[in-house]
């Protein structure tokens, strides 16, 4: 048991690892009893734990491991008794007032992954604090209690359904006449947006709903290349739109009605304008370090206050528990509206951007244009690089050092909040109207094993232009 507690880590939303090489049933019951740990010394152990589960190998009997670890030391278990999507296991935590949540899944990993997520008593990602707390008890020794609490199967599902209904007009979106493509790419989302879609009598068809752990030929992350076969099937069916959520269904992504791919920074911003002009709802913005810089145009147009903040949502959702925040979200398609939950929600968000194309009677790809023509083109890249430890570790050093240009274009300042951020000085800019900044950011993930490298800028051929140059930097110096 020694070995299996070197290996397990809490990053930034908990630990994940390689099914039968690190994550084992073993190696569970260590994050679980720190898990408990922390309920039992911070929490109403009374209040019970909930657990949910994706389609994941093996992901259900993980979850009946981690739910015999709670209950075996004292801390009753609702048990979900179905594939369960992260969102609707946080709102069960904080509709059954629960001491906190356990979710199984690995979200967007290759599908050899699974993992263990927190979720705070709240209803949402454990903040910092929490985290760390409960990283201090994988060392610890967890007492049997007299007498073990009981497990109970439960549905999570259909209250959370419900609540998410509440937040859109499925009239209107009926109205419009609009077809949606729904793609879960195989993960928890499956049948949800599709049951309440068919129930309203909105046209749409759903792809990749089976349950297939192998993920046939993607990660399911809906971003490119995963999301290449979704591009295809919304030109071929005459689709409005594609909706996709990844494999627990925290995050969205988004097809147009053309094939383009929306990425998750044009979704937040569609959704913020919207949630100011139309809503008219009140509350200050928050953006993670790695996001689109066309949100702080919006805020400034809008006088509303931004909050830039470290890469993982428990930033997020820290800042949710501190102040009234309107909307939130990361670079990874993860965004959450506090008026709901704490919490990222792709199935709420896929929802909302059917409302937002009824209300204004647009395309998504209406709505991406008409934003780009108010704000500025900004385009956004990134490249994940799967490098060992030696060359990422000489990379950031390097980055570190300094850099004098990228692609040409010289560095004109650096910011570090959450790895190191250039700020270069792209000719192509004083060219175009309302041009975006050119920045680039490199990043050593702190859960997987690579470096990921973001740039934003005013055309698509200055990203590609800047993330080729990073990546020879990362390479060859």
């Amino acid at each position: 048991m020694s070995e299996a507690k070197t290996v397990v880590k809490f990053g930034t939303d908990g630990w994940r690892g390689v099914i039968a090489d690190d994550f084992t049933y073993a190696n569970v019951r260590v994050a679980v009893s720190a898990i408990a740990h922390y309920v039992l010394k911070h929490e109403d152990p009374a209040a019970g734990v909930c657990i949910g589960y994706d389609t994941r190998f093996g992901s259900k009997s993980f979850a009946k491991v981690a739910a015999e670890v709670l209950a075996s030391a004292g801390i009753p278990v609702f048990l979900a008794n179905g594939i369960t999507p992260t969102p609707a296991l946080s709102y069960a935590v904080r509709g059954r007032k629960a001491a906190g949540g356990v979710m199984i899944t690995s979200s967007h990993n290759p599908p050899e992954w699974n993992g263990v997520k927190y979720k705070a008593s709240y209803g949402g990602s454990g903040k910092p604090s929490i985290m760390t707390a409960i990283e201090s008890y994988l060392l610890a020794p967890l007492p049997a209690a007299e007498r073990p609490a009981a497990i109970e199967e439960v549905d999570f599902n259909p209250e959370y359904i419900a609540a998410i209904k509440k937040f859109v007009d499925l009239g209107a979106i009926k109205a419009s006449g609009y077809r949606f493509l729904i793609d879960t790419m195989f993960g928890a989302g499956r049948g949800v947006i599709k049951g309440i879609f068919d129930e309203a009598g909105i046209p749409n068809v759903e792809m990749r709903s089976e349950v297939n752990p192998s993920f046939p030929g993607i990660n399911p992350e809906p971003i490119l290349p995963h999301i290449a076969l979704t591009q295809k099937v919304v030109v071929a069916e005459k689709c409005d739109a594609g909706l996709v959520t990844d494999g627990d269904a925290d995050r969205i992504g988004a097809v147009d009605e053309h094939g383009n791919v929306v990425d998750a920074h044009k979704i937040f911003c569609v959704l913020l304008k919207w949630l100011i002009e139309r809503k008219q709802w009140p509350g200050e913005v928050t953006r993670a370090f790695n996001t689109t810089k066309m949100i702080d145009r919006i805020c400034a147009k809008h006088g509303r206050k931004l909050n830039e903040h470290g890469i993982g949502f428990k930033y997020v959702c820290d800042l949710m528990l501190e102040k009234e925040i309107l909307i939130g979200g990361e670079e990874s398609g993860g965004m959450g509206i506090s008026k709901h939950l704490p919490e990222r929600d792709g199935l709420l968000n896929s929802l909302l951007l059917a409302n937002i194309m009824a209300d204004e009677k647009k395309t998504l790809g209406e709505l991406v244009a008409s934003l780009q023509a108010e704000y500025g083109e900004h385009q956004y890249g990134r490249i994940d690089m799967h490098i060992d430890d030696s060359l990422k570790q000489s990379a950031i050093n390097r980055a570190k050092a300094g850099v004098d240009a990228f692609a040409g274009m010289k560095v004109l300042r650096v910011e570090t909040m959450d790895g190191i951020k250039f700020f270069l000085d792209n000719p192509e800019a004083s060219t175009k109207p309302n041009a975006a900044e050119t920045w680039l950011l490199l990043r050593a993930s702190g859960t997987e094993p690579l470096l990921r490298v973001y740039c934003e800028s005013c055309s698509v051929e200055s990203v590609n232009k800047v993330l080729e140059s990073a990546r020879e930097f990362v390479l060859h110096g």
